[in-house]
């Protein structure tokens, strides 16, 4: 069994994180958390991330739209609607995209490797990944019933569930079809990459699902990990490997970003699921506990169920009782998960992972000045505010 530790002091309390579960380690694109005491350099990391963002943002739009732009009618509603550009109505809207994490590793993983010329080449494996991560929302969303993402109504609850998932189907053949489009000499890879790392995805979301219908007492922390690892950190590793591939990066670079990636995305989801468990819906967008009450084995939960406290046994209790769908329900099993030490070990393992991601980013770019984006990336994934 994992060990749980207590206190470290590279967490914080108020470490929070994105949204998750359901399909494919589904993320809260939020803002940064402000550091607290003025702190330099957490500052800093928060504006370059931001800049980084933005830039992202604007470079991959375009290729995003054009290629939902493409979509038959019934598809291309849906994919502007869910992308926040349109109303369901089909009038033109002004929403909340989503902060283009992962178009930004992409490219900001080329401008390491590759400087300029390889961040400019990159423009359509960026939009790739974003439409492949937005294919994994979609059908999370299904699957978990989510009623609001990025503050709005999810898309199957505007239209349907069929509709829903095919519009993420259809976004899923959009990200391979630009990069068989693509005449870059590592689109070839990049697809084959991609087209990996989607299946690894479901893989690790088929875990996820047989562990929810298991016993509270029969699920171990590591393999709750690996399946984190796989529904989360495997996107954020593939849209690192994929910058350094259209760099023309050597393959134990490639291999040290996918890894970089990969930690970081799973320190993103240790935080993410502590958002779960104790989040501020004013800030995910998100009902408060909405884990807790549909019984998910998310990481600080199941952590607390192997710590072998007391506490342990009284949480194996409720998560074996159905919800009870009321407020001193959702504190009390919170209580209890956070007594039995899952919230503690969950941010000082993120605090982990975040170290074994520096370790891999420097073995592919040593140089500061060139990791630099990529280290400002990484700390805004898991600096939330809960």
């Amino acid at each position: 069994m994992t060990e749980i530790r207590r206190g470290a002091t590279a967490t914080r309390r108020s470490t929070g994180t994105p949204e998750t579960h359901g399909f494919i380690g589904t993320q809260r694109d939020e803002e940064p958390a402000e550091s607290s005491g003025g702190q330099g350099p957490v500052m800093a990391e928060g504006h370059e991330a931001a800049t980084l963002l933005r830039e992202s943002r604007a470079s991959v739009d375009p290729e995003l739209r054009s290629a939902i732009a493409s979509l038959p009618d019934s598809m291309r509603r849906i994919a502007l609607y869910h992308f926040g550009w349109q109303h369901a109505d089909g009038t033109p809207a002004t929403g909340n995209a989503g902060k283009a994490i992962r178009p930004a590793l992409v490219l900001t993983a080329a401008t390491a490797l590759g400087g300029p010329t390889a961040r400019a080449a990159a423009g359509r494996a960026a939009a790739a990944v974003e439409l492949a991560h937005n294919f994994t929302l979609l059908h999370d969303d299904v699957m978990d019933r989510d009623v609001t993402r990025r503050h709005r109504p999810t898309a199957w609850t505007v239209f349907g569930d069929a509709d829903a998932i095919l519009a993420g189907d259809a976004l899923q053949a959009l990200a391979l079809r630009l990069l068989a489009a693509d005449p870059h000499p590592a689109s070839a890879a990049a697809a084959a990459r991609l087209s990996d790392c989607v299946m690894e995805l479901c893989e690790g979301q088929h875990v996820d699902t047989a562990l929810e219908g298991r016993p509270p007492g029969e699920v171990t922390l590591d393999e709750t990990l690996a399946m984190a690892e796989a529904k989360t950190g495997a996107l954020l590793g593939c849209a690192c490997a994929l910058g350094a591939l259209y760099a023309g990066a050597a393959p134990e670079d490639v291999e040290a970003l996918d890894a970089f990636g990969r930690e970081a995305g799973l320190a993103f989801q240790l935080i993410d699921d502590v958002i779960g468990i104790w989040g501020d819906p004013r800030h995910t967008g998100k009902p408060a506990g909405a884990d807790l009450a549909a019984r998910k084995k998310s990481l600080p939960v199941v952590a607390a169920l192997t710590s072998g406290t007391p506490a342990a046994a009284e949480l194996a209790e409720l998560y074996a009782a159905p919800y009870d769908e009321d407020k001193e329900d959702l504190e009390r099993t919170a209580l209890v998960v956070e007594r039995a030490g899952g919230r503690d070990w969950a941010q000082a393992q993120a605090a982990d992972r975040m170290a074994r991601a520096m370790q891999e980013l420097a073995r592919a770019v040593p140089a500061p000045e060139a990791a630099g984006g990529l280290l400002a990336l990484a700390e805004f994934v898991t600096r939330r505010s809960t």
